[in-house]
């Protein structure tokens, strides 16, 4: 696969360059789906460009293939819920109201970020639906499972360490177990 200047190749020869969830996750999923064995790639890159915008600028990627995965929760009666919100780079995850609305919560906001890499495992700028804790929601914006004009059918997501990404279909993304796609869950 080519995508911008970055060496792929797949993840499961490759479990060393994502987190230790991550790799669970990607082993037990490829069990139940084919797919994953050869469409889900990893690249290792530079920590220090593993932010959105580094990151395509150093390694010539669309923006629009980038999609970020941001830690949300509320509560409601006491009972708290969290999910993660998958929307392309070039968009902003719509929290106060789809996300709100979905968790069945008063109001919503953002994971801190020391509570986001304690409890996911994972490193903050590297967070990935692959790996999460399995009672967070995963919603995935319904367009992240369409081509994009500039990107194709791909998409780069964290790994859950800042040192590499995943790149993968979108349409592969939606079928990972615990994957809800949603329709309006980001705003241009």
């Amino acid at each position: 696969m080519t995508l911008g200047t970055l060496t792929w190749a797949r993840a499961l020869d490759h479990l060393d360059l994502v987190a230790p969830s991550t790799a669970a996750a990607l082993t037990a999923w490829a069990a139940d789906e084919p797919r994953v064995a050869d469409e889900v790639l990893v690249a290792q890159i530079d920590p220090d460009l593993a932010d959105t915008a580094a990151l395509t600028e150093a390694f010539d990627l669309p923006p629009s293939a980038s999609v970020n995965c941001v830690l949300v929760a509320g509560r409601r009666e006491g009972t708290e819920k969290i999910a993660a919100a998958l929307v392309r780079a070039t968009t902003r995850a719509d929290v106060n109201s789809t996300v709100k609305r979905l968790l069945d919560v008063r109001k919503c906001s953002f994971l801190p970020m020391d509570r986001a890499t304690a409890e996911s495992g994972m490193e903050y700028g590297g967070i990935t639906p692959i790996g999460l804790p399995d009672d967070y929601r995963v919603l995935l914006d319904a367009r992240v499972t369409v081509d994009d004009p500039e990107a194709g059918g791909i998409v780069v997501i964290g790994s859950g360490v800042r040192h590499s990404k995943i790149a993968l279909p979108g349409s592969l993304l939606a079928t990972m177990p615990g994957v809800e796609v949603v329709d309006g869950l980001a705003l241009d």
